[in-house]
C-alpha cells in the first residue's frame, strides 16, 4: 500500500515528442509553457524534438566563438539567436535530441547545481542503454565520452521553473560543429552515437527512452501528450 501511495503522489509531466520545430517555435512554446505553469492553467511539460540547422549564444557567449561569418551562415541556412540560457555556443540541428524541461523546482528542488546534475543523470543513463559510458568532467556541464562532448546543458531557471534544456547527439552531422568553438571549449572535440557505434540511431526510440529516464530521476509520472 505505501508503494502505491508513493507513485500516486508523483508529479504529472506531459512528454512532447514535437518532430523537428524551428528554433523560434521551440522559444514561443517554452514561454506559453513556462507561463501556464506558473499561473496554474497548464502542466509540468518535457518537449522533445529536433531543429533546424541553428547556432545559439547563451548569456555567456562570446561572439568571436562562431568561426563563420554571418553571412556564410545565411547562405548556408544556419540561423543565430542570442537567448536567455546559461553557458556559450552552441549548435542544434538534424539528427539532434534537444529536451526542454519545463518543470517547477519547488519545493523540494530548489538547487541549480542538483538540477544540471540530474539532467546529466538522466543522458547517462540514456546512452548507457546502447552500451556507450557517458562521463561528468569536473568543471564543465556536459556529458562526455573519452575526450569528446556528446551531450551540452543551457539551462534556465525563473522563480524556479526552468526552461531551455538539453540536446544528445544521436545522427548529428558534427561537420557543423566546425564552425563553432563548442560550448567555448577549445581542446575537446565533438561526438554523436552515431559516430560511437557505427551505425544510425532511431530517434523516436532515443526518446521515448529518454522520457522514461526523466521520468525516474525527476521522480515524475509522465503521460505521452502527442506524437508527431
Amino acid at each position: 500500500m505505501m508503494e502505491m501511495a508513493a507513485i500516486t503522489q508523483k508529479r504529472l509531466c506531459e512528454v512532447q515528442l514535437c518532430g523537428r520545430v524551428a528554433y523560434a517555435d521551440g522559444l514561443a512554446m517554452q514561454q506559453q509553457a513556462v507561463e501556464n505553469l506558473r499561473d496554474g492553467t497548464g502542466a509540468e511539460q518535457l518537449f522533445l524534438l529536433e531543429h533546424n540547422h541553428v547556432f545559439t549564444l547563451g548569456r555567456a557567449a562570446k561572439e568571436a566563438n562562431i568561426l563563420a561569418s554571418r553571412e556564410y551562415l545565411a547562405a548556408q541556412g544556419i540561423e543565430v539567436h542570442e537567448i536567455g540560457r546559461g553557458g556559450d555556443v552552441t549548435y542544434h540541428g538534424h539528427g539532434q535530441l534537444v529536451g526542454y524541461p519545463i518543470i517547477n523546482l519547488k519545493p523540494d528542488r530548489c538547487d541549480v547545481h542538483r538540477y544540471v546534475r540530474d539532467i546529466e543523470e538522466v543522458l547517462i543513463r540514456v546512452i548507457a542503454e546502447y552500451g556507450i559510458k557517458g562521463e561528468r568532467i569536473k568543471g564543465l556541464t556536459g556529458i562526455w565520452v573519452g575526450n569528446e562532448k556528446i551531450a551540452a546543458i543551457g539551462v534556465r531557471i525563473a522563480r524556479w521553473i526552468t526552461s531551455h534544456g538539453f540536446a544528445l547527439n544521436i545522427n548529428t552531422d558534427l561537420r557543423y560543429f566546425q564552425m563553432i568553438v563548442p560550448c567555448g571549449i577549445v581542446d575537446k572535440g565533438v561526438t554523436s552515437m552515431q559516430k560511437i557505434l557505427g551505425r544510425e540511431i532511431d530517434m523516436q526510440e532515443v526518446a521515448q527512452t529518454t522520457a522514461k529516464h526523466f521520468a525516474a530521476v525527476f521522480e515524475r509520472q509522465v503521460i505521452l501528450a502527442d506524437i508527431a
